[in-house]
């Protein structure tokens, strides 16, 4: 039988951590609004870098948008 080594992410030992915490409704809620905050922020970044480095306008949402 053949033994695997797997390695966790920091992210994921963290979140392992989490857990041993029994959070009440409403902690739980307000933990995950903060997860889904954070992730839409880095993806507004990520997408402000993407349109910079592609000089894209207002006008090519439109079209693009709008399919023409």
């Amino acid at each position: 039988m053949e033994n695997h080594t797997i390695s966790l992410s920091n992210l994921q030992l963290e979140i392992l951590k989490l857990y041993s915490t029994d959070l009440n409704k409403t902690d739980l809620k307000e933990l995950k609004n903060q997860l889904a905050e954070f992730y839409a922020k880095k993806s507004i970044e990520n997408a402000n870098r993407v349109w910079k480095e592609k000089k894209l306008t207002n006008e090519d949402m439109d079209k693009w948008l709008n399919d023409e």
